[in-house]
């Protein structure tokens, strides 16, 4: 082996290890004071950049993983291998650098720190234009933020030089003794020991510290909403009335089906409702700095900050968001109570102008969307600024989201900074990635439970959900064994006319292993295909199936 390949593997190896104590000690600052993470943002940086096509079928690759192997809930366990994955990209290309810095040494005679200097220096550059592209919210000035960049990263490639211009690694290759040899191998040792332990050392520090994503006024009780999530209403009877915190209205008569055992909550608890979005890490915002700016073709544009939204007549709704990535019988899909003011209110006391046929949003994180002008005026569509009785948390998109019926959520943007109404529709984030530009809902049914630990009277409650949008549910079947199909029961009228409804078939016991399937009937007629298709670009479709022993 020429001198070449053991001073190539050695700066790479090096170069892969030292940087683990710099990333513990990024990532200490991210959660002490809000700095910038590199990794994340790199990672954040390149799911902008690269093709629509190439991240699409990441995302499926993705969610495939996660289903298959069953390591949690889907939104979770992807943020999770995200972050791992910029990890990742981040050490790899720490490796690549160290066995070039190694090679640029041998080949030039260079001193290692100066040859640190000059890749510190390049690579503050590149992640500083990285950060500048993403425009991401931090918690710090701009400028204590790259001071703080060129910090960590020249404290790395300065280091890192320093080590591999050392003596114990100069005489890489070559003649070298039995002894010299050894010697080198304890001194790459003692830096690894080293790296590894004060990386351990700042990562333990962090998790200490972690708050989490926070802001000033987000998950607080709403002043004026009347109590906790509303009780189940009636179809159309049981819709909000724009009106002084308005909520829906039980119905006089519901056939009440209890759920069976294991099946999902009506109601999601904010803290199970599933996150989607295009960042590591969600944006925080804080209330008393945030406003929403207006621009575009309006009489009267102005700022709103949340307080003035508030002072808007106020509608809570409870409401049933899918995400399009939503594979079948998955978990992106959840209830809750929204609170928010109609956008078509807002828009009124706007003056908005009836030449004025689109509304470009955009969002903190760098999303945005068009909304069309037949849902910037449906009265259903809502500037959402409470869920479940308490303002907005972070992660689902404090101070203001909005909510668009019959879409799905990638319609749906998350901490919304600005809307500006135009003379033309323009494609949004998802749209201009291959995705579907109507994000229509299709007809979504699963099976939650099995309970076969609840076995009364010799037969097996068997329980789930069912949602088509806006269209309702009107039937739910169910198949055992590839047999004929059963209507099982609903929990009837649903919580509103835009969730999903419960439904509960008791099937009479025969014991061993069977394949249960389930499919649903929308409020139109139509039947939920058959057909087993991915999410890219429209949404997944199949018949969601369970098999288990009893």
């Amino acid at each position: 082996m020429s001198m070449r390949w053991p001073r190539l593997i050695t700066g790479a190896l090096l170069g892969a290890v030292n940087v683990l104590p710099f990333l513990a000690l990024d990532y200490l600052g991210r959660q002490w004071a809000g700095l910038p993470f590199v990794p994340f943002d790199v990672f954040d940086w390149l799911a902008r950049v690269l093709p629509g096509r190439l991240i699409s079928a990441g995302i499926d690759a993705m969610v495939r993983f996660i289903t298959v192997l069953g390591i949690g809930p889907i939104d979770s366990a992807a943020k999770r291998l995200e972050q791992l994955l910029g990890i990742t990209i981040v050490v790899a290309g720490a490796a690549l650098l160290g066995g070039a810095m190694a090679l640029v040494m041998r080949r030039t005679g260079w001193r290692g720190e100066a040859v640190g200097a000059v890749t510190g220096a390049a690579v503050f550059l590149v992640v500083s234009v990285v950060d500048t592209e993403l425009r991401a919210p931090i918690a710090v000035h701009p400028a204590l933020a790259l001071l703080w960049l060129l910090l960590v990263i020249v404290g790395w490639s300065a280091s890192l030089g320093a080590w591999l211009g050392s003596r114990e690694l100069s005489a890489i290759g070559g003649d070298a003794t039995e002894g010299v040899r050894r010697d080198r191998r304890d001194f790459v040792l003692k830096i690894a020991g080293a790296c590894l332990g004060s990386a351990l050392a700042a990562w333990g520090l962090a998790r200490l510290v972690q708050v989490g994503p926070r802001a000033a006024g987000a998950r607080r009780v709403l002043p004026r909403f009347p109590g906790a999530a509303p009780e189940p209403g009636a179809g159309e009877a049981g819709a909000a009335q724009i009106g002084p915190t308005s909520v829906i209205e039980p119905a006089n008569m519901r056939q009440v089906v209890t759920p069976a055992p294991g099946t999902r909550p009506e109601i999601t608890p904010s803290s199970a409702f599933y996150r989607i979005d295009i960042d590591t890490l969600p944006p925080v915002l804080e209330e008393d700095t945030w406003a929403l700016e207006v621009s575009g073709l309006f009489d009267r544009p102005r700022r709103l900050t949340l307080s003035d939204l508030l002072a808007f007549p106020a509608v809570t709704q409870p409401i049933t968001l899918s995400c399009i990535s939503n594979p079948v019988g998955g978990d992106l899909i959840g209830t809750s109570s929204w609170t928010g003011v109609p956008l078509r209110v807002v828009l009124g006391a706007l003056g908005l102008r009836p030449d004025a046929h689109a509304l470009s949003i955009k969002a903190a994180d760098g999303f945005y969307e068009t909304v069309t002008r037949d849902d910037m005026l449906d009265p259903r569509t809502l500037l959402v600024y409470g869920m479940n009785g308490k303002t907005l948390a972070v992660e689902h998109g404090f101070p203001l989201r909005i909510y668009i019926p019959n879409r799905y959520g990638m319609k749906q943007p998350k901490w919304i900074v600005s809307m500006e109404a135009l003379g033309h529709s323009e494609l949004g984030y998802w749209e201009d990635r291959g995705w579907s530009r109507e994000a229509r809902p299709h007809i979504v049914s699963v099976i939650d439970t099995v309970a076969n630990d609840h076995i009364q009277e010799g037969k097996v409650p068997i329980g789930g959900v069912a949602w088509a949008g806006d269209r309702g549910i009107q039937k739910v079947e169910i198949q055992v064994d590839g047999g004929p199909w059963s209507a099982a029961s609903l929990r009837t009228p649903p919580l509103g006319p835009l969730t999903w409804v419960l439904w509960r078939y008791d099937w009479p016991l025969v014991r061993g292993r069977h394949v249960f399937r389930v499919r649903a009937t929308d409020g139109t007629g139509k039947l939920q295909s058959a057909a087993e298709k991915g999410a890219y670009p429209d949404g997944a479709t199949g018949y969601h199936s369970i098999t288990t022993t009893i």
